[in-house]
Formats: C-alpha cells, sequence, structure tokens
C-alpha cells in the first residue's frame, strides 16, 4: 500500500492506494504552519480511522503547489514510515509526454491527473479539476499533454466577490432551483454553479471546434460533482483521479 498526497492551496487530499484500488481519501486544510510533528501526528490519526497502521505502507508520494508546506509534509512522512517520500518533480519519470512551452512550469497536480486520466478513459481527453484554481488540461488522441487553461476557482472567486462588494455575503456553494435568481444569495449561487458549468460547456465546445475532435470529459476536486451534474456535456467525475495518478508515478519509479 502507498500513501499518497496531493497538497493544493486549499487542501491536502490524502489516501491509501493498493493494487486493488483506492482504500480511501481523506480532505484536509492545508495549513502553512502546521510542523512535520503536528503533520505526523495528523496522518498518523487518518491512517487510523481507516483502520491501517504505518507499518502496513510501503513508500509514500507527494504531488504539490506549494513549496512551503511540501517541505513539513516530507519530513513528516519520513518520521512516520521510516523512508524518504517520493515528490513529483524534475527527474520524476511519469510516462507523460507533455507538449506545452516549458515543462518545468506544468503543476505536479495537472501531471498527475493527466496520467491516471489516460490509463483510465478513452482519448483523446478534456480533465477539469476544480479547486483553488479551475485547470483545464487537454489531452491529445496519442496521450500527449497539448496544453491547457487556468481560472479562478469557484470558491477563491466568490470570496473574491464577497470581499470586494460590501452588500454581497460569503455563500455555500450549490445549485439553486434555478437559474434566474429571485434574491441575492440564489443570484449568487447561479454565479457559482450554472455559470461555471456554462464554461465548462462552452470550453469543450471551443476545444472540439479549434482541434476538430470530440473528448471524453473527466472533472475532479472537491466541487466536481456538484457542478458536472449541471453541465449539457456528458462528463465523468472521477475525485480520486490525482491519488491514482500518484500511484501510477510511483510504481514507474520504484526501484525495489
Amino acid at each position: 500500500m502507498i500513501f499518497t498526497i496531493d497538497i493544493g492551496n486549499t487542501n491536502i487530499v490524502a489516501g491509501v492506494v493498493c493494487r486493488d484500488g483506492v482504500r480511501f481519501v481523506e480532505r484536509m486544510s492545508t495549513d502553512r504552519i502546521k510542523t512535520p510533528l503536528e503533520y505526523t501526528v495528523l496522518f498518523r490519526a487518518v491512517l487510523e480511522l481507516n483502520g491501517i497502521r504505518p507499518s502496513e505502507i510501503k513508500g509514500s508520494i507527494i504531488s504539490s503547489v506549494v513549496p512551503e508546506v511540501t517541505k513539513n509534509v516530507s519530513r513528516s512522512l519520513a518520521k512516520l514510515f521510516g523512508c524518504e517520500p517520493m515528490i513529483v518533480g524534475p527527474g520524476v519519470r511519469t510516462g507523460l509526454n507533455i507538449k506545452v512551452d516549458d515543462p518545468a512550469q506544468l503543476g505536479a497536480d495537472m501531471v498527475v491527473a493527466a496520467v491516471a486520466s489516460i490509463a483510465e478513459y478513452p482519448l483523446p481527453q478534456i480533465i477539469f479539476d476544480l479547486g483553488t484554481a479551475t485547470t483545464i488540461s487537454v489531452i491529445d488522441k496519442k496521450g500527449a499533454f497539448l496544453g491547457g487553461v487556468i481560472a479562478a476557482g469557484v470558491r477563491t472567486a466568490m470570496r473574491s466577490l464577497a470581499s470586494s462588494a460590501s452588500q454581497l455575503p460569503e455563500i455555500s456553494i450549490e445549485a439553486p432551483k434555478h437559474a434566474i435568481g429571485t434574491n441575492t444569495i440564489d443570484c449568487m449561487r447561479s454565479g457559482a454553479v450554472y455559470c461555471t458549468a456554462s464554461m465548462m460547456d462552452g470550453m469543450i465546445d471551443r476545444i472540439e471546434s479549434e482541434t476538430g475532435e470530440k473528448y471524453t470529459c473527466i472533472a475532479t476536486g472537491g466541487l466536481s460533482s456538484g457542478i458536472a451534474m449541471h453541465c449539457f456535456h456528458r462528463i465523468i467525475c472521477d475525485d480520486q483521479l490525482l491519488l491514482k495518478g500518484l500511484y501510477i508515478v510511483y510504481n514507474k519509479n520504484d526501484t525495489d
């Protein structure tokens, strides 16, 4: 069993993956001031709550877009499992053919999501990751990473709106009954959910028009299922995508 961690700007997603699949997935807040010892205690508790002993874990792997947290999480995993974790980055084999201008700039989260998606779903693909940022990855019919899109995440945009407009409140992200809101909360919820779903539909149409291809569409991230269900295009929701990609990358680099 492999302990897999994706460190995002808002959440850390952790889980254990083995040959038979994902054993569990847990989400926790990304804490930039938490010490390695505090992360060790947290991860041990997560394992125990899911009925797994640290001694059962063969190794660990991290993808991260928050460098200042990566170091402390890495130290905590080394303490917990007695071996250094693998960190997705330069020198780590992924098997992904990356065709962007500077492959080193591609986020580790987008890399591992693409690796898993290529392994599981028909090509070509469009992958939506709805997190702090909304990212869109485009994979061609040969499995090459062509490029993508980065936009403000749903919660990021709503928090920015609430902080910038004095009469608009913080809201929970859920779909109202109708696209046309009749009060401030429902208007904002329509903007969060239906506008994001419309953006996803529109980008699929635009990418298909630009490339002349029809795509398998996959969505991941904490908000993916609640928004993708309102898209007109068929979108597969896979909240375990990044952890499955981390497991694949770990096995590509495991020399034991």
